[in-house]
């Protein structure tokens, strides 16, 4: 599936990184702990966090996440959103928490 399609089944905001939202999905990550997401997180995968600051953006790319959801309606800082627009890397915003959101990624991917 990709990202393209989970923001259009989602209804997620998509912040940064549209030109590559034709990525594939391999699946979902959801955890707010860094080090967790760096041990844990598969290539393509799109991470679902509350964090919003630039070292998410860090973690991601250098995981090769295929793109951050941001919920509970919270928006990326600033530097973190320069950054992935910079980087054409997909940032998604959602006003869903985090147990509802990764139980709809995970309903359609599976």
């Amino acid at each position: 599936m990709k990202i393209s399609e989970v923001v259009k089944q989602l209804s997620l905001d998509v912040l940064s990184g549209s030109e590559n939202i034709g990525a594939e999905v391999t699946g979902g990550y959801t955890s707010d702990l860094l080090s967790d997401v760096m041990g844990n997180i598969k290539d393509g995968q799109i991470w679902i966090t509350m964090q919003t600051h630039k070292n998410v953006l860090a973690v991601a790319m250098l995981r090769e996440a295929s793109a951050v959801i941001i919920v509970n309606g919270n928006k990326p800082d600033a530097d973190m959103l320069e950054k992935a627009i910079k980087e054409g890397f997909p940032v998604l915003a959602t006003n869903e928490r985090a147990f509802e959101i990764s139980g709809k990624l995970y309903a359609i991917i599976q």
